[in-house]
Parts: structure tokens; C-alpha cells; sequence
């Protein structure tokens, strides 16, 4: 009996060892890029949601119950890597090959959690992610906003009115309710929303990733996330030694140095890499030439395997002319480079309008890892910006004297975004965190060339008595903007005002993932207060505002489950967001506007992923409704505009020319659509991809619109049917393909094609009241090339041609003139139409040193 008790003994713990072994086969390894372990990267066994990181010697371990399959192993900057096991419990050293070897590769990136790039994140969501080399291959003399271009639901106008004055729409919804983040901090106008990618010219040198995600998205922040996230990563310090020269030149007489140099990590924990570039060029139309610089600088510090800090600030001051839309019937005389901006004054053709800015940016990111469970990251940021926008003016007296002034637009922005994550249990993820912001705006309109005059005169200024003169003249030089501020009054014209925004939100998330099946909930409260203090239009004392508090919140949900290949998600969330001050103060003053409610938006997903080794495919449905929403748009005015606006007792206020701006309350819109988009990689060397989207955007009832001149003096309040109107601005339907072919090692050759169609005016109306635009397709083409010179050196070389087939085409348009009989007509486009016409074929080559 004992001895049959001792055998059953025996088994049963056969039995269990066994079982345990079978249940959770233990997987190890060491990630390194050849030299160096890489901490951090990721690791997940394919068709599950079992996964690990990298420490800070590489190594990692993941149990697993599967017999044999393969692990995902992906870091930031570095290509991602498919390991099969069976029997291995031990993988060895795994090495990963860097996304890019021609620039900043062993990048440390810092404020993950602040960060919150989509990477092998346990929810699908609908994200594009474009990466260093094609940041860099692609942009050439662009914005930024280029490497969106073959994205589903994303439209982007060309830089045609000049360098930074690119535009861009997602799912239909304009920049200002795009959410846009530098770091995870975000960089929209607080004002009202908006992004001048002027400001941001330096992101093409410093961005190391560029994500998208339309939509709902995966930010935890209270944020402007209608159309979707964008977030912008920076190159951080870099932890090897060594730099690079690249020179860029380009149609219209483009020139683009850049000098970068890294001193990688030192003995005594610090690391510093740096960038500085010049460019100029005459710009595309006439008379829109520009230049500025851009400078990069990160310090990282590695206190201990715990702590790491990074100090980073970042400008790019610059000045440039502006050219703004024409009548389509201007350009088919004139040509595609025409611009209405150049005018005769005193005898002498110039372009009076010009935009100079310089807005440096400087956030400092702490990462604490408390232990392996938990971990804080915090970034603290400033900005602080001068700079405006200059035109032609006329002055108060009976001569009408000509001069120039700017709008000034300086702002100063402090804020703090801070992020726990907690893992509960292996299954169960938990985020919380809060979001501070405190922004000042200073505007007035200031001298900036009286054209030979003494002095010009100005009025308005309730706290003076009769006409003020101005004779101080102000620079526009982005470097010296910053002690051009005038400390007089009579400097001051038109208006002088400060607007004061605080914020303060809080976010979190919980976030479960087990056997291929993943759920999520995230939400987020915040309490916004704006003011503002008027100096011009009230008695020095007496212009100070009510505050303004409007408290906002959204929840997000959501579940995925993957089996093998595939995924299926479905999301769904609910904004409550905040007015803009500029849509709070009425009539550029203290009036508080009553029709400026919380704006209310739902949004609906619904979506499909396949990846495997050679293909990846990403199918998303989705449904987006706004409610109490405010528009804005403008126009150059017409004859009839001037008959329909001027009253008879100031016949001036509005000519023939001017700006006419609309400022519409309570518009509602219906957003829904589906996008598609692949790559395929059959064999080495070649990549196959491309993308589609359909949407269907329409207005929703009706709205009431207040009309303005470009002196902000209200003209007349309207009210607009709109009910079933198109949205413009942007193509509803949109496909492209692309294909990137490595000829021999070294040398590649690459091309994307676009169609656009469905393509409606941005001036609001009913059904059938807006006009459609042609459709239009473009090509771009570009080839690069590498010279190995030795194991540190290499030289290379890029070519772009973009709109290769020369095509021309309308890329906007802000009024709704149908053609009828008798009038001039172009592709059936009546030609008395306000439009934009797309930049026509431009090139631009670099060579880059690397050392």
C-alpha cells in the first residue's frame, strides 16, 4: 500500500510538472542592434496578447502555452523582426536592423507614456505611421504635412501661396479640429485651434516618426481629436557618436543646408545631439520667396536604470510672401504662378503680404520606472512666440497715406502633461494622468514700413481723443521680433488686446488583453477658463472681460479580437469640447456669445487588420456626427458683395478686393466613410502598397452666419440653410497606389499615384448649392542612392519630382458660381470662381554626408 501511495505520488507530480511545463513554456532572449542591447523593445507572440519588453541589457521572457509559432519584436526607429520558435526555449541574441542607417538610429525616445505612439498597442485602431526614412525621402522643399499625402482620408493643399502655407483635412474636418502633438504636447492654437505649418518648417529635420490615427484615435488627452491625432516624434539624443552634412536644392532657386552632430553617450551619463539648418528659395508663385532657420537641441542625462531625463528646445524662425486664392479665369490668362498680392504702390511692384514668426518650443521629459509594474512619464513644456502677419494699409487722414503694418500675434504657453501607468495583473493595464495649461495672447497692429512717409494717423482708440500718430517703425525679422514690441499706445492701431486661456484636465484608462481578445475604456474631464482685456475698445481699466468657464469631457470604448492574422475592432466615443475663445467673445470684444456651446460629437468604428510577413491590409468603416459646432471661412470680395454689404453712410467699409470673413453658429455635420489601405512585400527589394477612402460628408440644417470685412467690422447676420450641403475643402474620394524597388543594394527607385474626386467648394450652402469641383490625378516620382565609404562614413544621394506629369488642376475653392449660359467655363467650372490652383511640377535633389 505505502509502496502504491508513493507511486501515485510520483505520477501525480509527473502529471503536474508536465502540465505546467505544457501550460507555460517560458521563452527568453537578448534584443541588440549588433552591439548594443536595445531596452524597451517590444515582444509579442503572434495571434495572442501574450507579450514582454526588453530590459535594460536587452534580455526579455514570455510565457507562452504554445508548442511552436513566432514572436513580433518591433522598436521605435528599427525595422521589425518575425522569430519563429518550436522547442527553443532559448532564442539567443536577436539583432535588429535600423529603419534608417543614413541619420539618427539608436534613438532613445523618452516620455513614452506621454508619447503614446500606437506600436504594438493591445487595441487596433485606424493609424498610419511614417517613419524616419521616408520622412526624409519624401518632404524635400515641404511641409511637413507631405508625408501624409498617401493616407486614406487625408487631404492636403499644395504650398502654392508660399513656403508653410500648406493645409490639411482628415475625414473632412479642417487643422483646427485635428489634434496635433509635438512629444505628446500639443501644439494647436489654443485661441482657436489652429496649425501654421510655417512655424513648424523644422520638423522635417528633427521627425523621427509621424502617426496618424483618424479618428477616435488612442490619446488619452481632452484634445481636438475630431478628424484625428497627429503626433509628430522627434529624434531625442542620440546614443552614438558622430554627425552629418546635407545640402537640399530645389525649383525657384531652393537652397536648404543642414549640419547635425551627436556626441553620443559620455562616461558621465549625458548625451547632446544638435541641428542647424538655412534654407531660402523665390517660392512657386511670383513674389513668394522666403528663409529661415531651424534649430535642434536634445540633452539626455541617464541618472540610474530608473530615471532618465532629456531636455529639448526647439524654432523655426522665418519669414515669408504669401500669395491667396484668384479667380480661376485670372490664372487661365496669367498662368498658374500669378499673384493677386502684387500691387503698385508709390510707383513700386511689390508683394505687401508677408508672414514672419519664431516660436521656439522647449519640453523636458522625466521617465520613472517606480518598478516593473509601474512607471510615471512627465513632460513640462513652454512656448513662447512672436511674430504676425503684414499687409498694405491706407491711413486715417484725407491723403489716404499708404503704409504697411502687421497683425501681431505673440503668445506665451506654459504647460505640464503627466502619465502613471499601473499594470494590475499580467491581463490588466491601467493609465491615469492630468494635463495643465496656462496661455497668454497678445494682439494690435503695429508699423512695420511707412513707404517714405513721416508718420501716418490712425484712430479708434476710445482712450484718446481724435487722431493718433504713428511714426516708430517695427521689424519683421523672426530673429529681432522679439524686442519690436511697442510700449506706447499710439504705436498700438486698430486694436489691443490680450487673451487669457487656463486648463486643466485629467485622463484615464483601463485597458484588458487576454488569449487574442483586448477591451479598453478611457476618459477625461477638463475645466477651461477664458478671459480677455481690451485696451483699445475700452477705457484703460474698464476692458477686462468676464471669465469664461466651460467644463468639457469624452469617453472612449472599445474591443478587438485577433486570431492568427487577423483582427476585428470596434470603438466608440463621445466629445463634449469646448468653444474656442475667437468663437466666446463676439465681434472681436467682450460680448459673450450665447450660440457658443460645448460642441458635441460622436464617433463610430468599425474595422478589419490582416498583417502577416508579406502583406498587411487595414479596412475601417466610420460614422462621425457634430453638433453646436462654429465655421469660419473667407472670400475675396466682389462687386456684388460691395453692392450687397456696404451701407450708404460709409460706402468704403467694404471694396472690391478685401477679405469678407463668415463666422457660422450651430452647424451640424454628418461624417461617414470607409477606408482601405496595403502593403505587400512579394520579395525582397519590393514594397507594394496603396489606399482608398469614400466618404459621405454633409451639413446638417441650418445656421446663422455673421459677416465681416478684414477690419473685423461686422457687415450683416444671416441666416444660412444648409441642410444636406456638401463639406469642401477636401476630396470625399480619394485612392492611390504606390511601389519601391531596390535595384541593386543601395539604389532604389520609388513612385506614388493619387486620384481625388468628389472635391466640393469650402463656401457653405444647401444641397445643391455647392460646387463640385473636377477631379484630378497627380505622380510623383524619386530615386536614391547610397555610397558605403567605410563602417562609420557613407555618402547619399535623393531625387524628388513631384506632379511629374505637370498637371493642372484646382486644389480649392471658396465660392459657388455655377456656370450658366453665356459664361466662361472651364472643365464645366464657371471661371468667375474664387479658387486655388495646385503647385505644377517641382523637383528637389539632396546628398548627405554621414560621419
Amino acid at each position: 500500500m505505502k509502496k502504491n501511495t508513493a507511486l501515485w505520488t510520483a505520477f501525480l507530480a509527473f502529471m503536474l510538472i508536465s502540465n505546467a511545463s505544457f501550460a507555460q513554456r517560458m521563452l527568453t532572449g537578448r534584443i541588440t542592434d549588433g552591439t548594443s542591447p536595445i531596452a524597451g523593445a517590444s515582444i509579442l507572440v503572434s495571434g495572442t496578447k501574450t507579450g514582454s519588453s526588453s530590459d535594460a541589457e536587452g534580455n526579455f521572457s514570455i510565457n507562452s502555452n504554445l508548442e511552436s509559432g513566432q514572436l513580433e519584436i518591433k522598436f521605435l526607429g528599427y525595422l521589425s523582426q518575425l522569430v519563429k520558435f518550436s522547442k527553443n526555449k532559448d532564442l539567443g541574441t536577436i539583432v535588429l536592423a535600423p529603419s534608417d542607417n543614413q541619420s539618427l538610429e539608436e534613438v532613445v525616445v523618452v516620455g513614452r507614456g506621454v508619447i503614446d505612439i500606437a506600436e504594438g498597442r493591445m487595441t487596433p485602431i485606424a493609424v498610419s505611421t511614417i517613419r524616419q526614412t521616408e520622412i526624409e525621402e519624401k518632404v524635400g522643399a515641404q511641409d511637413i504635412t507631405s508625408t501624409l499625402v498617401n493616407t486614406p482620408s487625408v487631404y492636403i493643399t499644395s504650398q502654392a501661396r508660399g513656403f508653410g502655407e500648406s493645409s490639411m483635412n482628415t475625414r473632412g474636418f479642417d487643422q483646427s479640429n485635428t489634434a496635433f502633438l509635438l512629444n505628446g504636447q500639443p501644439i494647436n492654437g489654443m485661441d482657436n485651434g489652429r496649425v501654421f505649418w510655417s512655424n513648424w518648417s523644422g520638423l522635417t529635420d528633427i521627425a523621427s516618426v509621424v502617426q496618424i490615427k483618424r479618428g477616435l484615435g488612442s490619446s488619452k488627452l481632452a484634445i481636438s481629436s475630431v478628424g484625428g491625432t497627429i503626433n509628430f516624434v522627434t529624434k531625442s539624443t542620440d546614443m552614438k557618436q558622430g554627425g552629418f552634412l546635407k545640402q537640399t536644392v530645389g525649383n525657384d532657386m531652393y537652397v536648404k543646408s543642414t549640419i547635425g552632430y551627436n556626441t553620443g553617450l559620455m562616461k558621465n551619463g549625458f548625451a547632446v545631439s544638435a541641428m542647424f539648418t538655412h534654407w531660402q528659395g523665390d517660392g512657386y508663385m511670383n513674389k513668394t520667396g522666403g528663409q529661415g532657420q531651424s534649430y535642434f537641441l536634445s540633452i539626455g542625462y541617464k541618472v540610474n536604470e530608473k530615471h532618465n531625463l532629456n531636455l529639448m528646445v526647439t524654432g523655426a524662425p522665418q519669414s515669408h510672401d504669401q500669395a491667396f486664392n484668384s479667380t480661376l479665369e485670372t490664372f487661365l490668362q496669367n498662368g498658374r504662378k500669378f499673384n493677386s498680392n502684387i500691387k503698385t504702390i508709390n510707383g513700386v511692384a511689390m508683394n505687401p503680404r508677408m508672414n514672419y514668426y519664431h516660436k521656439p518650443v522647449a519640453n523636458f521629459n522625466w521617465d520613472w520606472k517606480i518598478d516593473d509594474k509601474s512607471s510615471l512619464s512627465t513632460v513640462v513644456y513652454a512656448s513662447m512666440a512672436r511674430g504676425g502677419g503684414q499687409s498694405d494699409r491706407t491711413d486715417a487722414s484725407k491723403q489716404r497715406v499708404p503704409y504697411l503694418a502687421a497683425d501681431v500675434n505673440n503668445h506665451q504657453w506654459y504647460g505640464i502633461v503627466s502619465n502613471y501607468n499601473r499594470k494590475l495583473t499580467d491581463h490588466l493595464n491601467f493609465n491615469v494622468g492630468f494635463d495643465l495649461r496656462d496661455y497668454k495672447g497678445e494682439h494690435y497692429r503695429q508699423v512695420t514700413d511707412l513707404l517714405g512717409a513721416q508718420s501716418i494717423t490712425h484712430s479708434g482708440n476710445v482712450n484718446y481723443s481724435g487722431p493718433l500718430t504713428a511714426s516708430n517703425v517695427y521689424t519683421t525679422n523672426p530673429w529681432k521680433a522679439w524686442g519690436a514690441k511697442p510700449k506706447n499706445a499710439e504705436d498700438r492701431l486698430a486694436w489691443d488686446y490680450n487673451q487669457m486661456i487656463r486648463y486643466a484636465g485629467l485622463f484615464g484608462q483601463l485597458e484588458y488583453a487576454k488569449d487574442g481578445f483586448s477591451t479598453f475604456f478611457q476618459g477625461s474631464l477638463s475645466q477651461q477658463q477664458n478671459s480677455r482685456e481690451d485696451f483699445f475698445l475700452y477705457k484703460i481699466g474698464e476692458g477686462k472681460s468676464k471669465k469664461v468657464n466651460n467644463f468639457g469631457y469624452n469617453v472612449k470604448g472599445g474591443a478587438s479580437y485577433t486570431v492568427g492574422h487577423h483582427s476585428l475592432f470596434g470603438n466608440a466615443g463621445y466629445y463634449a469640447r469646448q468653444p474656442y475663445q475667437n468663437n466666446i467673445f463676439m465681434n472681436f470684444k467682450n460680448d459673450i456669445n450665447e450660440n457658443a456651446k460645448n460642441e458635441e460629437i460622436l464617433g463610430l468604428e468599425l474595422g478589419y487588420k490582416f498583417a502577416s510577413k508579406y502583406v498587411d491590409v487595414n479596412i475601417n468603416a466610420y460614422k462621425t456626427t457634430w453638433a453646436h459646432r462654429v465655421t469660419s471661412n473667407s472670400r475675396l470680395a466682389s462687386a456684388k458683395d460691395v453692392e450687397k454689404y456696404n451701407p450708404t453712410n460709409n460706402p468704403d467699409i467694404l471694396v472690391v478686393g478685401d477679405y469678407v470673413y463668415s463666422t457660422n453658429y450651430g452647424v451640424k455635420q454628418d461624417h461617414q466613410g470607409v477606408e482601405l489601405d496595403f502593403v505587400t512585400r512579394p520579395f525582397t527589394g519590393f514594397e507594394f502598397k496603396g489606399f482608398a477612402s469614400v466618404g459621405d460628408w454633409v451639413y446638417k440644417g441650418s445656421s446663422t452666419t455673421i459677416v465681416r470685412n478684414q477690419d473685423r467690422v461686422e457687415l450683416a447676420t444671416e441666416n444660412t440653410d444648409l441642410n444636406n450641403g456638401k463639406v469642401g475643402d477636401a476630396a470625399q474620394t480619394s485612392y492611390g497606389l504606390g511601389v519601391k524597388y531596390s535595384i541593386i543594394k543601395h539604389l532604389s527607385v520609388d513612385a506614388d499615384y493619387r486620384a481625388y474626386d468628389r472635391l466640393y467648394s469650402s463656401r457653405q450652402a444647401g444641397q445643391g448649392n455647392v460646387l463640385q469641383l473636377p477631379s484630378y490625378q497627380l505622380l510623383d516620382v524619386g530615386a536614391s542612392y547610397k555610397i558605403v565609404l567605410s563602417p562609420t562614413n557613407s555618402l547619399s544621394f535623393r531625387i524628388n519630382i513631384n506632379n511629374l506629369l505637370d498637371k493642372f488642376y484646382i486644389s480649392e475653392a471658396n465660392t459657388n458660381l455655377f456656370a450658366t449660359e453665356g459664361t466662361s467655363t472651364w472643365r464645366g467650372i464657371n471661371t468667375a470662381n474664387n479658387v486655388l490652383i495646385g503647385t505644377g511640377r517641382t523637383w528637389n535633389a539632396s546628398m548627405k554626408f554621414t560621419f
